[in-house]
């Protein structure tokens, strides 16, 4: 997947999250990233984020620390 396609995803994930009461946003952004994503493109985007991360919006960022990107 295209690196602008899989950022536009992510953040399109956070940006509902963001919106939800609660404080566990980046659990739930994590959450729905392991059960929807298939691990390519879970570790294609842990990949992204250690190399630069640009774009990511924060909500994703704090998220990579529970997103499983084994393959």
């Amino acid at each position: 997947m295209s690196p602008d396609k899989m950022v536009r995803m992510a953040n399109q994930i956070a940006a509902f999250f963001a919106t939800q009461p609660g404080d566990d946003m980046a659990a739930r952004v994590s959450s729905h990233i392991n059960d929807f994503w298939d691990p390519r493109m879970r570790a294609q985007l842990s990949d992204y984020a250690a190399r630069d991360g640009k774009g990511l919006h924060p909500l994703v960022v704090e998220a990579l620390a529970g997103i499983r990107a084994e393959t």
